[in-house]
């Protein structure tokens, strides 16, 4: 190797032991691990050196690699640290463009309006803007998005549901319903909570096909509409029950029927029920009138105990969390008939109650005069 002779390596006892030390420990980077044993394969102190196809093999570098080893190890003087560690830098760092102030006014600017004719701002829109300001140095889109990537993202958005400013009435509500998650479990008195969603019947235009080693299933995009369905989820948070079911449609008649089995079958010796719900216009005692006779229907509503969420408070009802968990557990596929679409809601009912999953409700009235002030009026 031509390396070897223009550049020999001739290490000590002291350095070999140095370098051996570097290589069996396993706390130093692998750079400098490797280096330390190109350092000891390219020894001549210890016999004559194998050719360079070998060491190649050997060691687990390349050609070059040898090379500028023994040229660094020569360039120091033969110092085995300054050979292996790493090379000091000659010149200092260029300060970033990026300042405080700086980054402080591209937020700013991607928090403001767009320009006419723009939904959103961009990176490269930002990049053109900010060259027109005088007091920000010119800044490509790379560096922009590097600035905004851990603070900002202005090309996305997210779909939210904004409870209003000193609102009395979610106040009120909201409090309502805390107070009622704040009670301790009695299983004559049971709090329960309620929604549903609307759900999509679809089938496979085309048969998927089944992931193999090595490659995801894949779906066609196109799929076939089979109508719609409503899903009713029952949840008891302190006992960790579930109850889900589908009907062909989102009625007050459906909904009665629903209450009705709530509290002749599934709390049948209960003195009461507490039902915490949002104020869907099905969700009310009228509907039970407008299912039963008035003697059934005033039965089943001495029994029930209604606190609704507030409008655009439906975080607060723990049945939108259970439904949340039910789409991605559950529901994240097509399913085409209203009859699997239940039989696999039962297998999910199934497993999730022989868990018997409690719900810790942590957020407390005390939690949402502090950290939701703003909800509240002011006075």
């Amino acid at each position: 190797m031509g390396s070897q002779k223009k550049w020999p390596v001739t290490l000590t006892e002291a350095d070999r032991d140095e370098l051996v030390r570097v290589t069996s420990t396993g706390v130093h980077p692998a750079s400098m691990v490797r280096r330390a044993r190109v350092l000891l394969a390219l020894d001549t102190s210890v016999g004559p050196v194998a050719s360079q196809e070998e060491l190649v093999v050997r060691v687990g570098v390349s050609g070059e690699t040898l090379r500028l080893v023994a040229k660094r190890f020569t360039e120091t003087g033969g110092d085995v640290g300054a050979t292996i560690g790493r090379k000091a830098r000659e010149l200092p760092p260029v300060p970033s463009p990026v300042t405080g102030e700086v980054e402080a006014r591209l937020i700013a600017l991607a928090c403001s309006q767009p320009p006419a004719g723009y939904a959103r701002w961009s990176l490269r829109l930002l990049e053109k803007h900010v060259a027109l300001v005088a007091d920000i140095p010119d800044l490509d889109h790379s560096t922009i998005g590097r600035v905004l990537k851990t603070r900002l993202r202005p090309h996305l958005r997210k779909c939210w549901t904004i409870p209003p400013r000193a609102n009395a009435q979610f106040a009120a509500r909201m409090e309502d319903v805390l107070a009622v998650y704040a009670r301790p479990h009695n299983p004559g008195v049971p709090v329960v909570c309620m929604d549903e969603k609307p759900y999509q019947l679809l089938a496979h235009a085309r048969d998927p096909i089944p992931a193999t080693p090595g490659r995801d299933r894949r779906e066609d995009s196109e799929y076939v509409r089979h109508g719609t369905c409503s899903i009713f989820c029952w949840v008891e948070p302190l006992a960790g029950w579930r109850r889900v079911q589908a009907t062909p449609r989102r009625t007050r008649i459906g909904w009665a029927h629903h209450v009705r089995r709530l509290l002749t079958l599934d709390y049948p010796d209960a003195e009461r029920v507490v039902l915490v719900m949002d104020n869907l216009n099905t969700h009310d005692i009228s509907s039970l009138y407008e299912a039963f006779d008035p003697a059934v229907a005033f039965a089943l509503a001495q029994r029930l105990e209604i606190h609704h969420t507030p409008k655009h408070g439906s975080w607060l009802n723990i049945a939108e969390i259970e439904l949340a968990a039910l789409t991605r557990q559950c529901l994240d596929r097509r399913i085409d008939t209203l009859d699997v679409l239940n039989t696999e809601l039962d297998a999910w009912q199934t497993a999730v109650n022989a868990n018997q999953r409690q719900v810790n409700w942590h957020f407390t009235t005390d939690d949402a005069r502090t950290s939701l002030r703003r909800l509240y009026p002011t006075h």
